[in-house]
Parts: C-alpha cells; structure tokens; sequence
C-alpha cells in the first residue's frame, strides 16, 4: 500500500492549509501539506522533502496525530498526518495558488479531499467539537 503524508501545522489556534493549482485530481482543493512517501524514506522524511519542494519551507516534523486510508482511482493509500512546526514561514509556492492560516472552525467549510476532511474530523473530535 502506498503512503502518503501530511502536515498539520497549527499556530495560534489556526492550521496551515494550501490551495492546489488547477490541473490534478484534486486541483482547486484546499490540503494540509505533504505527499507521497518515497519507498526509500520514513514518513518524516517524506513531510520534510514535500515542505520544501512545494513551500521552500523547513518544518519539524512532531508526533502522528491521525491514520487512515482512502483510494484515489484504483489505489489504496494510507494516510499518516503529523504535527509540524513550520521553521521558515516565508513561502514559495510550486504547487499552489495560496496558502492561509484557518480556523478549525473555518476548516469545516473549505473544499477539500475528502482524505484531508477525514483529518479535518479527527481535529474537531480532539477539540470535542
């Protein structure tokens, strides 16, 4: 089964969201950043590389905070969010039109993957909301 990651970086009582660039899958989605693991690297690895090839930014990579899987077309993924503490905030972006800083309250409304509402769930049931 393939991996794939993603950052769940919280400041302030906000989350660090980003809005693919049209063209993919998922294109025009809002996403917690990270991708696919490479067979060759951990997981934390994995959120590292992506941080810096989608945001040019340096993250530390904290405890797992949520597992699950979901298919995109024919392929079981699963999925492995981490908390993260963004080093760099000055972003560049590869992959995306924007990046913001949301409420959880916030999160509820935006279009995203249903992988990442999955998170999105996982965040509201810790929170007890």
């Amino acid at each position: 089964m393939r991996v794939s990651t993603a950052g769940i970086a919280r400041r302030g009582g906000k989350f660090l969201v980003a809005l693919r660039k049209p063209g993919s899958s998922i294109g025009e989605s809002w996403e917690f950043p990270g991708g696919k693991r490479r067979e060759d690297e951990t997981a934390q690895q994995a959120l590292k590389r992506e941080f810096r090839e989608e945001l040019e930014t340096e993250i530390l990579v904290e405890e797992k905070i949520f597992s699950g899987t979901f298919h995109n077309r024919s392929t079981e993924y699963l999925l492995e969010a981490y908390a993260v503490k963004v080093i760099t905030e000055t972003f560049v972006l590869h992959e995306h039109q924007k990046v913001r800083w949301v409420s959880l309250d916030e999160l509820k409304h935006l279009s995203m993957a249903e992988s990442d509402r999955d998170i999105v769930r996982h965040l509201l049931r810790a929170e007890g909301l």
